[in-house]
């Protein structure tokens, strides 16, 4: 049913014919009482219209199906606002529990539940990130990088077209910024930790073809995971020297 290309229907059948309480009882909970007051959003039609929104992928549908589902455990009235605070790492066990249960294979159940717990994590982009928590937000991803942004993308449910397309640019923009930090650290991969000035000052030489060769040599400790900082690569360069020299 979740690889059809429009699940939509499928899954309001399994919900309104109660089978959804048998097997993912979960998901008829997030169909939450609305406030007359304040009207906050439907979770279950909501996290519907997100699944329908993904490509027909597993993983991806699996965790658009319970990206909200601690939303329900974590409900709270906050000064007269509805919050749902922490509510991506309580759904990521909740998930966990209920893939387990559903007889899913460990490294699907593990890739489902990192989306989940992850899922939260683009909110505040707009408000300015450093490269430190770009690169972050990337590592902590790894293999699911592409999944979560595309998850964070069909998250995006506002009929308001405007504030759709802001969500679509931002996060054009958090992977235009992940591809160009990604490669600014292989240029970095690809020099020694010191530079041929320094080299020149710690060897007490001047410009010449020793100290491409002295580069060189640091480069290719560094890329065996040798003298990888400024102090391991002078140690090294000295010891280098020496026996050069000797």
């Amino acid at each position: 049913m979740l690889l059809q290309p429009d699940p939509s229907q499928g899954l309001w059948q399994l919900v309104d014919s109660g089978r959804a309480a048998e097997l993912v009882p979960e998901l008829p909970a997030l169909r939450l009482e609305q406030d007359p007051i304040h009207r906050h959003k439907d979770v279950l039609s909501h996290t519907i219209a997100v699944v329908a929104k993904t490509p027909p992928d597993l993983r991806v549908r699996l965790a658009a199906l319970f990206h909200d589902i601690g939303k329900p455990l974590t409900r709270a009235y906050v000064d007269g606002q509805v919050t749902f605070h922490h509510h991506e790492a309580v759904g990521a066990k909740m998930t966990r529990r209920r893939l387990r249960t559903l007889g899913y294979d460990e490294e699907l159940v593990r890739d489902v539940t990192e989306l989940v717990r992850l899922s939260g994590r683009f909110k505040g982009y707009a408000e300015g990130w450093s490269d430190s928590a770009v690169r972050r937000y990337a590592r902590d991803a790894g293999h699911l990088l592409g999944d979560l942004n595309e998850l964070v993308r069909c998250d995006c449910t506002t009929r308001n077209r405007a504030k759709a397309e802001r969500l679509q640019e931002q996060v054009d923009d958090l992977e235009q910024r992940v591809a160009d930090l990604a490669a600014e650290d292989r240029r970095k991969a690809e020099r020694p930790a010191i530079d041929g000035t320094r080299v020149m000052v710690l060897l007490g030489i001047g410009p010449g073809p020793v100290v491409g060769e002295a580069v060189r040599y640091l480069l290719e400790l560094k890329r065996r995971g040798e003298a990888v900082d400024e102090g391991d690569a002078e140690v090294a360069l000295k010891e280098w020297w020496v026996a050069r020299e000797g």
